[in-house]
C-alpha cells in the first residue's frame, strides 16, 4: 500500500472530506477503487464514491459509509492508501516517492554517497534525503542535478552543484 495523501478537513454536511494529495491532483483516487484509511493505529477499507480536484493539492473526497460530517470529522488527520499496483505507470521521465526509496545514489565521478531514505517537497522541487557512510545529504531532485535514474540496478546518478555535498 502506497499513501496518497492525508485528510485534512471535512467539506459540507454530507460526509465529504478534504484531502491533501501527496502528488495532486491524486490520480489514484477514482470512483469505485478500493482505499485504505489508516488513523489512530486502525485501518478501514472503503470505496471511493467520488473525487474532485479542489484548489492547490486538495482534493474533495466522498468515501461509502461517510454519510455526514461527524463521521467526516472523526477521519482528519488519516492517511488515505492505495495498492501500489492502482497507481498510473510513471512516464518514463518520472517515478514514485515510494519507488526510488533504497536506492544507491553516486556522482558520475563514481562516489558513492548512499541511498534515498526518502523525499520531501520544498514548493520549488523535490528533495532526496541521501543516507550513508554517517552521513546525510539533501540532493535537489532537479534535471541540474540528476542525471540518470536506473529503476533495473536500483542506482541514481547525480553531477552535484558546486558546494551541495560540502
Amino acid at each position: 500500500m502506497v499513501a496518497v495523501g492525508e485528510i485534512v478537513g471535512a467539506h459540507a454536511l454530507r460526509g465529504w472530506l478534504r484531502v491533501r494529495a501527496y502528488q495532486p491532483p491524486a490520480p489514484s483516487l477514482v470512483p469505485g477503487r478500493r482505499v485504505l484509511i489508516e488513523h489512530a493505529g486502525t485501518c478501514r477499507e472503503l470505496e471511493v464514491g467520488s473525487a474532485t480536484p479542489h484548489g492547490r493539492g486538495l482534493v474533495l473526497l466522498a468515501l461509502a459509509g461517510v454519510d455526514d460530517r461527524r463521521a467526516a470529522e472523526a477521519l482528519v488527520g488519516a492517511r488515505v492508501l492505495v495498492r501500489a499496483a492502482d497507481l498510473p505507470p510513471p512516464a518514463e521521465d518520472e517515478f514514485y516517492y515510494h519507488e526510488v526509496v533504497g536506492f544507491r545514489v553516486e556522482t558520475t565521478g563514481g562516489e558513492p554517497l548512499g541511498v534515498v531514505a526518502e523525499t520531501f517537497t520544498t514548493g520549488l522541487n523535490d528533495v532526496w534525503v541521501v543516507r550513508g557512510s554517517g552521513r546525510e545529504h539533501l540532493i535537489p531532485v532537479i534535471a541540474d542535478v540528476v542525471r540518470a535514474l536506473d529503476r533495473a540496478t536500483r542506482r541514481i546518478v547525480i553531477e552535484p552543484l558546486p558546494g551541495l555535498l560540502a
